[in-house]
């Protein structure tokens, strides 16, 4: 089986997260994890992007370890490390979240 390497709790470090979700693309893949149900599909993602990009986006979030990943037949499926950053980074993920949530309604409206 295949299988993806993930940092540690002890291996997870500010600058990384914090780079990770500069991007708006990680940032809207970690806010739909959050509204939606664990284990999703990079599939299932509308990111306008490449795919190739996309896989990128995905890699730079389970290296910076805000995402987990593993294969599910040939799928890759994508849950959010939310205890983890909680645990260390504690309410940094909301915060990120409810900004990207805010941001995306004022979007809308304009």
């Amino acid at each position: 089986m295949r299988t993806l390497d993930h940092p540690t709790p002890d291996g997870i470090h500010i600058d990384g997260v914090l780079s990770a979700l500069a991007d708006p693309i990680r940032r809207r893949i970690v806010t739909q994890l959050a509204d939606g149900h664990d284990d999703q599909s990079c599939i299932a993602f509308e990111l306008p992007v490449s795919k190739s990009t996309s896989t990128h986006h995905f890699r730079v979030l389970r290296e910076a370890g805000i995402i987990e990943q593993h294969y599910q037949g040939t799928a890759i499926l994508n849950t959010l490390r939310t205890g983890v950053m909680e645990s260390l980074f504690p309410g940094l993920l909301s915060v990120v979240i409810a900004a990207e949530r805010n941001s995306t309604l004022r979007q809308r409206a304009s």
